[in-house]
This record gives structure tokens, sequence and C-alpha cells, in this order.
């Protein structure tokens, strides 16, 4: 996890090009997710304060919308399509899978940050369902046997 410091230190720049006004709080929130990669305690409080609402009302307001993260992403991003035509051809054994190696829920990042394992709408490669994103990279026509290649490094202790 972060220190304070880096937190403050980080947050005191980005909070300077601001006024403090509750019309900035989307950008100012866009901006600590773009620095830290999700919205870290420490500034949650701190955005709560300089904006001058309770924090309770900023938690309210990053967890209503989906693309703010109160958690960390992992170095690696594991994103399982589960679209229709995936949905048909595998992707929950392929979800379940991948969490079994990672040894994570759905939504959830390992305690080392490096995997989180996230599903997604669609990826857009219908025709090659099941579909698995490893960060950029797309995987279409995705097995058990495929998902344990893709994550390797798991495997050497299973």
């Amino acid at each position: 996890m972060l220190s304070g410091f880096v937190v403050a230190d980080e947050l005191a720049k980005i909070l300077a090009s601001y006024r403090g006004n509750r019309s900035e709080l989307l950008s100012i929130l866009r901006e600590v997710q773009d620095t830290f990669n999700y919205l870290p305690e420490e500034a949650m409080r701190q955005v709560a304060k300089f904006i001058g609402i309770p924090e309770s009302q900023l938690y309210s307001v990053a967890s209503f919308y989906s693309h703010f993260r109160l958690t960390p992403l992992g170095r690696k991003r594991i994103s399982v399509c589960r679209g229709t035509a995936c949905h048909i051809r595998g992707a929950p054994q392929v979800i379940e899978e991948a969490g079994r190696l990672l040894g994570v829920k759905e939504s959830e990042t390992t305690p080392d940050l490096e995997y989180t394992l996230e599903t997604v709408a669609c990826i857009g490669c219908c025709a090659l369902a099941p579909c698995l994103r490893v960060n950029e990279e797309v995987h279409g026509e995705v097995t058990l046997k495929k998902v344990r290649e893709l994550l390797p490094d798991l495997n050497n202790g299973a």
C-alpha cells in the first residue's frame, strides 16, 4: 500500500489546481484515481475535507460510479468476458478456474497486488468466445487448460 506521505504529497499537487467547489468532485476523484490507480482512504478523507462534504457522502459518490475503485488493481488484470457468446461457450467455468488459481473471487485482487480478476460485459471478440484479456492482450477460444497456461507462475505452487 501507499504511505501517508506519498498520498499527501501527490494529493496536494492535485488539489492545487482546484478551488474546492462541489462541482469539481468527479474531476478530482478521476485525477486521484489516475494518480494512484484507485482511491486511497487517506485521499478520500482529504478530498472530503477540501470539498467540504461528509466522508460518507464522498464514499456514496465514489461507490455509485463503477469506474471508481476503492481498492488497488493488480499489476495484471484478468478480464473474462461474460457476454452472451462467451457465457454460452463456457465463460462461467473460465471465471471459476481463474478464481481458483488466483485464490480470489470476481472483482478481487490477490494480496500481493499481482492479479485482479474481473468480468466485463463484452470484449468484442464474440467469434472467438470464450475470451479472456490479460491487461490489453486478448485470448480467444479459452479453455480451462488455456487458463492454466496463461497463469503459469501460479501453477508452480499447485
